[in-house]
């Protein structure tokens, strides 16, 4: 929770000088190459079979390219503060989609209770002054609410790397990998980064906390969490 809440203070500083696919682009990118470092130092290889990378490329859409980029883009019409709000509806979408998509995560009353119970207090926790914003800017709002379905979809979707016998490691350098190379072009043509001017250094330390500690050890704990709580907790 720490270490996701804090990404959209960073997101926010790195979109005022950064467009937004390329700065998810660096941050795929530079998330991706500590995983790789990382493996390198601990003597280990990626040890993923081909059959798995259709899967893979499916988990990087859903969990880094189209999240990243929806919130990217909707921080740069909306405060982050409520954009977290926005982000809170993802165990609101997790229990929707683990009781449609499962056959072990069923919702109940308890779990439905709980989930509004915990947007409720991140809505009390932000303030009533950004609740007075929800409504505009309505198409920022429904990038980070698509967004944060995003998220639940791609939270059911990891659960078949345990069933495979994928090492955390390896699926979260896999899914980084495969989403910096899918934003790489799109980077490129629509952002024209070459383009623009060079980002201050507070860009680059929001873009560097971003990928090492939001995304490359964000993930990490992220898949141990679906091995060992499943999608919904």
């Amino acid at each position: 929770a720490l270490i996701w809440g804090g990404a959209f203070f960073f997101i926010s500083v790195a979109v005022q000088s950064v467009p937004p696919l390329t700065y998810v682009w660096l941050r795929l990118s530079i998330a991706a190459g500590a995983m790789w470092l990382f493996l390198q130092w601990k003597g280990e290889g990626l040890g993923l079979p081909r059959e798995v990378w259709r899967s893979i490329l499916l988990l990087a859409l859903l969990n880094n390219a189209l999240p990243f980029t929806l919130f990217g883009w909707g921080q740069t019409h909306i405060a982050s503060g409520l954009a977290s709000i926005l982000n809170a509806t993802t165990p609101i979408w997790g229990v929707l989609v683990a009781h449609l998509f499962t056959d072990d995560e069923r919702l109940n009353p308890r779990k439905l209770a709980g989930v509004l119970l915990g947007f409720g207090g991140v809505a009390v926790m932000i303030g009533p002054d950004l609740l007075a914003n929800l409504g505009t800017d309505a198409l920022a709002q429904l990038a980070c609410i698509a967004a944060s379905l995003s998220y639940a979809l791609a939270a059911v979707w990891a659960r078949r790397f345990r069933a495979m016998g994928l090492k955390p490691m390896a699926v979260t350098t896999g899914q980084l990998s495969a989403g910096a190379l899918m934003m790489l072009p799109l980077a490129l043509l629509v952002d024209e980064p070459w383009t623009q001017p060079l980002p201050p250094a507070s860009a680059w330390g929001a873009i560097a906390a971003l990928a090492i500690f939001c995304t490359a050890f964000g993930y990490v704990l992220y898949f141990r969490l679906i091995d060992t709580a499943g999608a919904t907790n």
